[in-house]
């Protein structure tokens, strides 16, 4: 298979050059700075990087965009009346702010949400009673959705109850990147707080014994400010107009090593290995490292996407995210994040550096995937994590970085997070995957399992709306690109064995890229390709899901009418992409 593909020898000479030298002294140097977007201790940061990539001669360039970038000060929450105390609250990015003044109501409890839907969950009960005016306190951990959707039940203000004892940094706004005109609504209406589990417990408990009045303030600055964008190129010697994209984010919550300064440190030692070794390379390698991820909703990368657009889409092979490598006790790579047609290159990689059989899911709408509308096919965001079992016995809960420590995105994220022998195995694997990328004659990526993932989508969807709705159109779309991709895949795996700048190889591989930007959107995009959708959960091929709610429907409804109107709309518009994803393959075999 051409997923598989490698050059052994090649390959051991590159990961042979990856050390800890570097990537420790980065560490241990981030480990000192707090990396707020835009701010001194990140200015830092950027210079620690470009001193090194001056030193080793690599082409960089800093690009200073200004975003919107938000940064939580302070939250205060205490209980009004007999027994009043202060509880230790934090407020979220992009909050509403009081600037300090005191909000004043009763407290409402509402039922939690579960753990699966902790991170990024946005569904509430079924049915609300009147919150204006109301304190709301609610279980998870309130961000992008969450907090939208609770804040728009009219309520004064809303506090979540975090699952352990820590209160973990987060970011409020759905928005995926600098807001445009169309980010309206994108921004919770009242302030949010979040609070530890023993002091949401306290409050419980009072709640139950009668009416509860409390107090709430946040202070929250929000401004546009210009940010880093470091951009590091190493030229491939055949095809050098196609490029990976390898990148991570600067910026952090606190000093916070495990997410992401152990990602920063790899980067930089595979910039110094792929330049060291550029003579290797087919293809080039761009290392970016972004701002505005922690508190912008990946601000640098998404304006890096709208500002590159034009080179991105026909030129990018992949891109691959590094967040949260090398982390303590991260002995497993579960559930890692690749778009189904990276999925093998990423499994066998793994299986190939480690021995270990690695799982890989579908990514969330997350990390800095700033380049899925562009079409763009995405593989890894974090790596190795540990072990349920170890999780479970230590009584962690799941959270979204830091090798699956609870320390995330918490003042906690310090030295003892990072592991060196982790880190040096997960930058391996890191390199072994964009190296594949980089130099396969082939770009080792399997479409066919893209298309069986639209599929089965549109499988499940037909299932639940029955005789209400025929995705049939659809299904022959999709069964049709099945076949004539099976006819490509034989014809390429006659070239293997030929080099990367052999015209032919260029032509298949072009061909391969246009059909991740009719794929990867029909896969996971709502709006256009030069937009970006919001940072909420998107179910596979979400211009038909709406189909699920059709079992739910009465026939007949105005919602019934609603949902098949949007459904025709959203058929149209894969069949569509399916078909033009088939002429160009179809062209090119006959």
């Amino acid at each position: 298979m051409h997923t598989a593909w490698r050059d052994p020898e090649v390959e051991r000479r590159l990961l042979a050059a990856v050390s800890l030298d570097e990537p420790w002294g980065v560490v241990e140097t981030f480990s000192l700075l707090n990396r707020f977007s835009g701010g001194p201790e990140e200015r830092q940061a950027l210079e620690y990087l470009t001193d090194r990539l001056e030193r080793w001669g690599i082409p960089f360039r800093v690009f200073w965009p200004t975003c919107l970038i938000s940064r939580p000060v302070y939250a205060t929450l205490r209980v009004v009346g007999p027994g009043e105390r202060p509880l230790r609250a934090k407020t979220l990015a992009f909050s509403p702010s009081t600037g300090g003044a005191e909000l004043i109501g009763e407290l409402v409890v509402m039922s939690g949400q579960g753990e699966s839907a902790e991170l990024f969950g946005a569904a509430l009960p079924p049915e609300l009673p009147d919150l204006r005016g109301k304190v709301v306190l609610v279980e998870g951990f309130g961000f992008a959705a969450q907090a939208v959707r609770w804040a728009a039940t009219g309520a004064l203000a809303v506090v979540f109850v975090h699952p352990g004892d820590a209160i973990h940094e987060g970011i409020a706004t759905t928005s995926w990147g600098s807001p445009d005109l169309d980010a309206e609504g994108t921004v919770p209406a009242v302030p949010v707080l979040a609070i530890a589990r023993p002091d949401g417990e306290a409050l419980r408990t009072l709640a139950a014994q009668g009416p509860v009045t409390v107090a709430v303030s946040t202070m929250v600055e929000t401004e546009w400010r210009p940010l880093p964008v470091l951009v590091a190129e190493i030229p491939g010697t055949q095809a050098a107009d196609e490029f990976v994209l390898l990148h991570g984010h600067l910026d952090s919550w606190h000093v916070g090593v495990g997410d992401n300064a152990t990602g920063d440190a790899a980067l930089l030692e595979l910039a110094r290995v792929f330049w060291q070794h550029r003579e290797l390379l087919a293809r080039t390698v761009r290392i970016a490292w972004w701002s505005g991820h922690s508190h912008g909703r990946y601000a640098g990368s998404t304006w890096y996407a709208d500002a590159h657009a034009q080179d991105l889409v026909p030129n990018c092979v992949a891109h691959v995210n590094c967040d949260s490598p090398g982390c303590r006790e991260a002995s497993e790579y579960r559930d890692v994040a690749a778009m189904a047609e990276a999925a093998a290159l990423v499994r066998t990689a793994i299986r190939d550096l480690t021995g270990k059989e690695a799982t890989t899911a579908r990514p969330p709408r997350a990390g800095d995937y700033s380049f899925t509308n562009l079409g763009i096919t995405g593989c890894l965001m974090l790596s190795s994590t540990m072990p349920d079992e170890l999780r479970q016995a230590k009584g962690y809960y799941r959270v979204g970085g830091c090798g699956g420590n609870i320390v995330w995105h918490t003042e906690g994220d310090t030295m003892e997070v990072a592991d060196p022998d982790v880190l040096l195995r997960d930058i391996r694997v890191y390199a072994a995957v964009v190296l594949r990328l980089a130099n396969a004659p082939i770009h080792p990526l399997d479409f066919r399992a893209t298309v069986r993932e639209i599929e089965a989508a549109l499988y499940r969807y037909q299932e639940a709306a029955g005789e209400a709705f025929d995705l049939r159109p659809a299904l022959q779309a999709a069964g049709n690109l099945l076949t004539t991709l099976d006819r490509f895949y034989e014809h390429t795996a006659t070239l293997l064995d030929r080099p990367v700048d052999d015209p032919e190889v260029r032509r298949m591989n072009g061909a391969q890229r246009a059909l991740a930007r009719h794929l990867v959107p029909v896969n996971y995009v709502r709006r256009g390709r030069f937009r970006h959708d919001p940072a909420e959960p998107i179910p596979p091929v979400p211009e038909v899901a709406a189909a699920l709610e059709l079992p739910r429907l009465a026939p007949g409804s105005d919602r019934w009418h609603r949902v098949r109107t949007h459904l025709l709309r959203g058929q149209n518009q894969v069949v569509w992409s399916l078909r033009q994803a088939h002429r160009r393959i179809a062209e090119l075999l006959s």
